[in-house]
């Protein structure tokens, strides 16, 4: 008996570990993967979704940077990742840009509605 609980505890103690590690939590897409989604979902060109790729990746060094200086990320998140959003804007048509707007307000509601899961 004294064996099953101590494997228990042990089983216990590692999933409380790995989670705090960041196991349980949401990972971030890469930026090739974020720019593939809206290549499927937007139908973009071989052109567009390497100028996207760029912006992600770009985007993802300066949350990196941010995260490694410590301090309050939150104020600075925003504009960084708004920034990011009108140059992917910049390089899709007006109806691409229809679409992907409908897609982001709808990701807002469902936010803002307690649902976090995009997809």
């Amino acid at each position: 008996m004294k064996k099953i609980m101590m494997i228990c505890l042990f089983v216990l103690g590692v999933s409380a570990v790995s989670f705090a590690q960041g196991g349980g939590g949401r990972q971030m897409r890469s930026p090739e993967e974020r720019a593939k989604i809206l290549k499927e979902t937007l139908k973009l060109s071989d052109d567009q979704t390497a100028k996207v790729t760029a912006i992600y990746a770009a985007q993802a060094k300066s949350i990196d940077s941010l995260r490694n200086a410590g301090g309050d990320m939150r104020s600075q998140m925003r504009p960084m990742m708004q920034a990011s959003m009108d140059k992917i804007k910049a390089i899709l048509t007006p109806e691409q840009a229809a679409t992907w707007q409908k897609e982001m307000d709808e990701r807002r509601a469902r936010m803002q509605n307690g649902g976090g899961q995009s997809n």
